[in-house]
C-alpha cells in the first residue's frame, strides 16, 4: 500500500495563505489524476481542486480564485496554494492520486481559519 504523505496545514488568520503539499512515500507508476479533497466536522467530503495527467485544472465554486492547485510530475507531487483564506476553509484536507485506475489517499491534514 502506498503512502501518500502531506503536510503544510495549520492554524492561520483569516485573509491568511497556506500551502499544501502531497508527495507518494515510494514511487507510483502510472500516474495520471491528482487532487485535493476537503471535508468538516459534520460534512460530507468534497472536491477542492483537482488537475487531470493532461493539466485540465477544476476547482469549487467556493474556493475559485482563491486556491491554486499545481503538480510536478518530475516528482509527482500535488500542491495547492491557498490564498485569502476565510473561516469557512477550515476542515481536514486530503490529497488523492490516481494511477492505473487505483486511488490513493493521504492521511488528512488539517486547516483551521480563525476570524
Amino acid at each position: 500500500q502506498v503512502q501518500l504523505v502531506e503536510s503544510g496545514g495549520g492554524l492561520v488568520q483569516a485573509g491568511g495563505s497556506l500551502r499544501l503539499s502531497c508527495t507518494p512515500a515510494s514511487r507510483i507508476a502510472g500516474v495520471n489524476y491528482m487532487g485535493w479533497y476537503r471535508q468538516a466536522p459534520g460534512k460530507q467530503r468534497e472536491l477542492v481542486a483537482d488537475i487531470s495527467g493532461g493539466g485540465t485544472i477544476k476547482y469549487a465554486d467556493s474556493v475559485k480564485g482563491r486556491f491554486t492547485i499545481s503538480r510536478d510530475n518530475a516528482e509527482y507531487t500535488v500542491f495547492l496554494q491557498m490564498d485569502s483564506l476565510k473561516p469557512e476553509d477550515t476542515a481536514t484536507y486530503y490529497c488523492v492520486v490516481n494511477a492505473l485506475g487505483i486511488a490513493y489517499w493521504g492521511q488528512g491534514t488539517q486547516v483551521t481559519v480563525s476570524s
